[in-house]
């Protein structure tokens, strides 16, 4: 029978078992899922919170500082044209979210579309890391409260006590307890529900929208009296040259970071096929027209060489009579912190929740809370987390461990997007309380096939009709046919995954042989001509063969579709690949670390506890059937 010869997706025993567990798929969740008890989060959220919970989590405290730096050591006058080419590569893999984000509206964002598309053993790997992204992430922007504030009272000497950093004699650590408050602070608010945190966090945002809007008002008016001298500098547009730009370009794209977040949100929001993908889009041009308008400002008003790498902004101000704009300056700064804070330490609890419903991590974690709707036990445990790491550690040298996290995220969206345009899942899980219907289906079937064909039960009338109908479905001709569509449909399958997996292995030979400044110049050569090869050959494959039919149907159907498939996700795994490989050795070690803490916990305690070690894995068809014929849902 179909259930015996179904693939099972139990954990197993060897290497075998171990492989097929890493390998595992799940689901994507519908009303059908859901309807089987578990508790599910509060549906409160339309576009406006989506836009605010985007560009709230995006525009942080680093534009103020960034300005300066990539203006002086990168792109000069062309700042403007760095902002907009990381625009338009973060736009890359938000139209790959805003699809999966609409056709599987779960919470989990990357971990829950990894999870559907490629396998049990890479979506555990993403959470993992996401984890650790949005732990350090909270932490870090935590800490550098205190310093801005300190602009305020004259200088960290004259911070009040509660708010100043104080040094431990005994231990030689620096503690921060005003790092620590906010982010309790924040975590009651997560905790009260996700109306109220996305209500704050809109009116924050919008303050700190205010404060970038007045530096581009009065920054254009004094620059319109003095002419404008930040561009007339003798070394022209682009004093570094066009490698500058695109330097600043890559170093200003994680100022894009952030947009994501309203992914995690996706099971909060009332209509997901409408409001998701709207609300990705425009907050990230919100984000890009921001940064466009104030870069165009602060290059004019000081020429790039001059500009002040910690205090741009201010400075700018300061150097033309307005000493008191370095207050509302320093405002924007701390609003953008508590903003970012808020949008760093609401996903990470929704992820927990995802990994637990999973089976991958213990069931604390998916509770939800009966009043609020909210997960807050998983909201508790990160908030102590991130309180305790922003309160007993600089956390400043392992910032680059987050951009880790986010671009491991965005690189395996973009993948997602072409299995689920060329190869689908054909095969859903069926859980254990379905298995014995399913069973009870099948036989039913075969007892109706035989009793159709016995004459014994049935008129002569009938019998023939029956013949007339069996011989025909066994006509040679119709059955060469339907072998023939699935041959080729079988072989278009294969075809479509050798080529992902040829633009996959290209992009890292490409991107590696690229980096690798320290080898000579023959291997690089090597190298490069390599992946450039298997990268359009897999590219040029995709774009022949057709994409899977099965598409329209995969998930919620009716919500955004990506465009330009399959060049865009190509050039999106392309784009963040390149940025992986080139945050450094020591950044990649700690990850490493991490990552292997993570392999562990898995081997120890995920794979054997997975919802999918009981389940029998059926073609989709005859799961839809078994579901209708059980409890009368219709997907």
């Amino acid at each position: 029978m179909a259930l015996e010869a179904g693939s099972s997706g139990g954990g197993g025993r060897g290497w075998g078992g171990g492989f097929r567990s890493l390998m595992r798929r799940k689901q994507v969740d519908s009303d059908r899922v859901r309807a089987e008890g578990q508790p599910q989060l509060a549906k409160e959220l339309n576009v406006p919170e989506l836009v605010a919970i985007g560009v709230g989590s995006t525009v942080g405290a680093g534009v103020y500082v960034l300005v300066g730096t990539v203006a002086r050591e990168h792109a000069g006058p062309a700042l403007t044209i760095s902002f907009l080419i990381a625009g338009i590569a973060a736009a890359l893999s938000a139209f790959c979210y805003a699809e999966l984000a609409s056709r599987c509206p779960s919470a989990g964002s990357a971990y829950h579309y990894s999870y559907i598309c490629v396998g049990e053993g890479v979506a555990w790997l993403i959470g993992w890391a996401l984890v650790l992204e949005y732990t350090i992430g909270g932490s870090a922007v935590a800490r550098g409260i205190s310093p801005n504030l300190a602009l305020f009272f004259g200088g960290q000497d004259s911070l009040p006590w509660i708010l100043a950093r104080h040094q431990l004699p005994w231990f030689g650590i620096i503690v921060d307890p005003c790092a620590a408050a906010l982010v309790f602070v924040v975590t009651v608010l997560l905790c009260v529900g996700i109306k109220e945190s996305s209500f704050a966090q809109g009116v924050v945002t919008v303050l700190n929208a205010c404060v970038m809007i007045f530096v581009i008002v009065a920054g254009s008016y004094i620059g319109f009296q003095i002419g404008w001298v930040g561009y007339k500098v003798s070394d022209g547009y682009f004093p570094h040259g066009v490698n500058g730009m695109l330097a600043g370009s890559a170093t200003v794209f994680f100022a894009y970071i952030g947009f994501d977040t309203v992914a995690s949100t996706a099971e909060e929001v009332k209509n997901p096929q409408r409001d998701l993908p709207l609300g990705i889009g425009v907050a990230l041009a919100i984000c890009c027209a921001l940064y466009m308008a104030v870069s165009v400002v602060i290059v004019g008003l000081v020429p790039y060489f001059a500009m002040d790498p910690d205090t741009p902004i201010s400075s700018a101000f300061t150097e033309h009579g307005m000493q008191w704009a370095m207050y509302v300056v320093t405002s924007g700064a701390v609003l953008a912190l508590c903003s970012t804070l808020m949008g760093s330490l609401l996903p990470q609890p929704r992820i927990l929740m995802a990994m637990a419903r999973d089976g991958l991590l213990p069931s604390f974690f998916s509770d939800v809370y009966k009043q609020t709707q909210v997960p807050v036990k998983s909201t508790i445990v990160t908030g102590i987390f991130a309180a305790a790491l922003a309160f007993a550690m600089d956390v400043s040298q392992l910032a680059g461990m987050v951009s880790v996290g986010t671009l491991l995220a965005f690189t395996i969206v973009a993948v997602s997007i072409l299995i689920l345009r060329y190869v689908p899942p054909d095969e859903v899980p069926l859980p254990p309380s379905m298995q014995e219907s399913f069973r009870l289906n099948q036989e039913c079937n075969e007892e109706t096939d035989r009793g159709l064909l016995g004459v014994g039960n049935c008129n002569l009338s009938q019998t023939k009709d029956v013949i007339v109908v069996v011989e025909s479905v066994k006509d040679p001709l119709i059955d060469k046919r339907l072998h023939k569509g699935k041959m080729d449909e079988t072989k278009r399958r294969k075809i479509a995954s050798l080529s992902i997996a040829s633009v996959c292995v290209g992009v890292l030979i490409l991107t590696s042989s690229a980096s690798a400044t320290w080898l000579p110049f023959l291997p690089i050569c090597i190298g490069c001509i390599i992946g450039v090869v298997l990268l359009l050959a897999g590219l040029s494959l995709l774009s022949w063969i057709d994409q899977d039919a099965g598409r329209h149907s995969f998930g919620h159907s009716g919500g955004f579709t990506c465009p330009f498939v399959p060049v865009l996700p190509v050039l999106c795994i392309l784009i963040n690949t390149y940025l992986l490989i080139n945050l450094g050795g020591d950044t990649w070690m700690r990850v490493g670390i991490w990552l292997l803490m993570g392999v562990l916990v898995y081997v120890f305690y995920g794979r054997t506890h997975s919802s999918l070690t009981d389940v029998v894995y059926v073609p989709v068809a005859q799961a839809d059937e078994i579901y209708r014929s059980s409890s009368g849902y219709v997907s």
